[in-house]
């Protein structure tokens, strides 16, 4: 069970949306908030569970840093109506006392980082992640640490929207060398800050990208889209610039994503996009999980698959191991701890008949040591 829930309607849309603790530890929890239309209690639950686990993964004794427990918020309405931010807004100013004393949380699918640190400041919190201070041995420094790091930019694009897919794409490139996939092809399912990400690094390690998802449907090429290009004109819902196709790109509907020919398949968009329904539709070799939940429960798929706790947990801890001082401001020192660690974590899980039932275990054990290190009161 839950630590806690609470559901909460916006009286002038009568928009629902949650917020699910599932633990605390050393009295706080870390987890983002998603805005979709159609978002439940019962996915907020989900979501809020798996972050348990992905906290739990990256648990090193000899860090500074010290997992979190898990939370997750949602809101179910259209990020792309008009009032989404004032309703963002009063979500937040409701669950105010709880971003100031138990929950860290920053963006997620439908919700840029900017626009939530854009409302925190006009409801007048500090910041969304205020309830860790108090855990800091130097909050001024430890602040300025990560504000330095959101500063820094990789060839166009912010850091911060760089380190989830940078290590998706990591996790990809490993079980590409398990499965001894030669002249690998990829299909990524949403080109947000995740799926954008993922794209580029698989790129520019030699995987070529054959198909990009996003809103709007598919464009694709089997000989290779121009990730760069699309990457550095997409708006800020992850929509792909229709003027920037080449000739030979090709645009497609919307449900044939699944139908694209690609060695790895990378769903980076919504919850639940796999499903016992369409799962038969899946031929890629590997599929790795950058989305939160993407395939349901009932989904059968022949592919390996890298599960979404594992991999898609860099984003997370990137903030955490910048913000306690175990990795420097910078891209080089971001990206070479995501990458080892990356690697590590899918090294343990790969070659077990079940990597998700693999990855839940190590979890468990490392939640079970945090607690015998930090005893709840």
């Amino acid at each position: 069970m839950s630590l806690l829930e609470v559901t909460w309607t916006d009286p002038a849309t009568q928009a629902r949306g949650y917020l699910v603790i599932d633990r605390l530890v050393r009295g706080v929890s870390s987890g983002g908030l998603r805005m979709r239309a159609g978002c439940t209690l019962d996915e907020v639950r989900g979501l809020a569970r798996g972050m348990t686990a992905k906290e739990a993964l990256n648990y090193d004794p000899a860090a500074r840093y010290v997992p979190l427990g898990g939370a997750k918020g949602g809101i179910d309405f259209d990020p792309y109506d008009p009032r989404a931010k004032d309703v963002l807004t009063a979500y937040l100013h409701a669950m105010s006392p709880y971003v100031e004393r138990f929950w860290t949380m920053g963006e997620d699918l439908g919700l840029r980082q900017s626009t939530i640190d854009e409302v925190i400041a006009k409801i007048g919190l500090q910041s969304s992640i205020q309830a860790v201070y108090p855990l800091l041995d130097d909050e001024q420094k430890a602040r300025q640490r990560l504000a330095d790091a959101f500063q820094v930019t990789v060839d166009g694009v912010s850091l911060d929207e760089l380190v989830g897919g940078y290590g998706v794409a990591q996790a990809a490139l490993a079980g590409i060398e398990y499965l001894h996939i030669h002249n690998p092809t990829a299909f990524v399912q949403g080109f947000g800050s995740m799926g954008g990400a993922t794209a580029r690094y698989l790129a520019k390690a030699g995987v070529t990208v054959v198909g990009l998802a996003d809103v709007h449907g598919v464009v694709a090429n089997p000989a290779g889209l121009d990730v760069e290009a699309l990457l550095l004109s997409r708006d800020e819902h992850g929509a792909i610039d229709r003027t920037r196709l080449r000739p030979e790109d090709r645009r497609l509907e919307r449900d044939t994503w699944l139908d694209v020919e690609a060695d790895v398949l990378v769903p980076a968009a919504t919850s639940y996009a796999i499903n016992a329904g369409n799962a038969h539709r899946v031929r890629a070799k590997l599929v790795v999980e950058a989305a939160n939940m993407p395939l349901t429960e009932d989904a059968e798929v022949r592919a390996l698959v890298i599960p979404d706790v594992v991999a898609n947990s860099a984003t997370n801890s990137w903030w955490w191991w910048t913000l306690f001082g175990d990795i420097d401001a910078t891209a080089e020192s971001a990206f070479e701890k995501i990458g080892t660690n990356m690697r590590r974590l899918v090294d343990e899980i790969i070659g077990e008949p079940s990597p998700r039932e693999a990855a839940k275990r190590l979890a468990a054990a490392s939640v079970k040591e945090i607690e015998q290190r930090f005893p709840r009161p």
